[in-house]
Formats: C-alpha cells, structure tokens, sequence
C-alpha cells in the first residue's frame, strides 16, 4: 500500500532524529549568512580645508563590496570615486545555497520518513537515492563551509578601516584618515561553525541511511561443524 500512513517512530530512530537536527542546524547556517548587515566607518579630514568627512558604508549579503562607493567624487577635490575592495558573492551565496536546499531535502526527507516510510523501506531505490544524495550533500557543506571561512576572512581583512586607510591614496594625498570601526560580525562566524556542524551531522547520518540500503548486510551466521547432530541412523 502506498498511501499516507502517519508514523512519528522514525523520529525517534537516529535516521530521523538527526534528519531532524540537519533540518534546523540547515536554518542557522543560511539565516546567520544571509541576514548580516554592518557597516564600515572611515574618518577623514580634508588637507586644503580641514573639513570632517564621516565616510560610513553600510554592507550586506552578499557582500559585493567592490559596488559600494566609499569616497564618492570631488570628496576633499578627488576627482575619482574611491569604491571598496572585493566581491566575496560567490563563496557566501553558494554557502547560503546549499543551506537553503539542505533545508528543502530535510523536510522532504521527513515527510518520506514520517509518512512513507512503508514504501521508503519496502523499496531498493528510496534508501539508496537518500545515502547518494545525503553523501553528496556532505560533501557540499565541506565545500561551502571551507570556502565561506576563507571568504569572510578576507571580508573581515577588507572591511578592516585601518587596511582601508593604508590601501588609498586618498588618505595620504588628500586627507588625513582615522579608523572609525567596523561592525562585530559574531553571526557570520556562527554561519561557518554551524557549516561545519553540519558537514558532522550529514557524515555521521551517512552511516544510518547506508543501513537502510541493500548494499548493507547483516553477516550469515556459520553454525560449527562440531555442533552439529549427527544424522540419526536407522536401526
């Protein structure tokens, strides 16, 4: 029968239980990426005027810093605008990705479960379509979560304003710049811990939905030959 029958036991079971987890640490991932806004905060004063610039740029996901004008023309007579440095998209929305189709596995993967389960184990192809696909998305999430740490670490370097001040010439032909801070960015390192939980949890639940496949079999049991009764004999 391959109807709808409701049954919340596989939730109990590690192969659901963890699901469960992968279901909600999938969230933090992509919510703590996705969600961070700060900004960066140069002051400057002109040298023909003394006159004070507060030059503070916002920044958000997906952190395309090189469209973000930070000392725009004519600032202090520049004749160009100043943009900041670094595109870091690539590696923040693959991460954010991943975390979002994560997310849509797991609640398929949980309605399959609680729901179908009958059918999930009854079949061949269900169990192994989910450890192809669970094997392929740990293997996502080392990808991603590797790339987005070294990511925001170079997004940490270039929103830096001491960096920023050192790296222009506006502020040693024009100006005379001050670092003014930079926002805290504790989310987005909770984004790449939680990548790398998991990047645990989908490896560690491999091995729970590899036991559900064919290819796992329990090892025959060999009776010993010295056991055995011998067969009885007719008189």
């Amino acid at each position: 029968m391959a109807g709808l029958q409701l049954n919340f036991g596989p939730l109990k079971e590690p192969i659901g239980f963890i699901k469960l987890l992968e279901w909600i640490f999938a969230i933090f991932g992509f919510a703590t990426c996705s969600g961070y806004s700060g900004k960066t905060t140069l002051k400057a004063t002109c040298k023909n005027s003394s006159l004070a610039v507060d030059l503070t740029r916002p920044f958000q996901y997906p952190f395309r810093l090189n469209s973000i004008t930070l000392v725009p023309l004519n600032t202090c007579n520049s004749t160009d605008a100043i943009h900041l440095v670094g595109d870091f998209s690539s590696s923040a929305e693959f991460f954010v990705a991943i975390g979002v189709l994560a997310f849509l596995y797991c609640i398929a993967a949980l309605v399959m479960y609680v729901g179908y389960l009958h059918v999930y184990r009854d079949g061949k192809r269900g169990p192994i379509i989910d450890f192809i696909v669970t094997v392929i998305f740990a293997f996502l999430w080392l990808v991603s979560s590797s790339a987005w740490g070294k990511g925001l670490t170079d997004l940490k370097y270039a929103t830096n304003p001491d960096v920023i001040k050192n790296n222009i010439g506006f502020c040693s032909n024009l100006a005379v710049c001050s670092s003014g801070g930079v926002s805290g960015m504790g989310s987005l390192n909770v984004s790449v811990v939680f990548g790398f939980l998991n990047l645990i949890l989908w490896c560690g639940n491999a091995w729970f939905v590899y036991k559900e496949t064919s290819w796992h079999t329990e090892p025959e049991q060999h009776q010993d030959p010295g056991n055995v009764a011998p067969p009885a004999q007719n008189p």
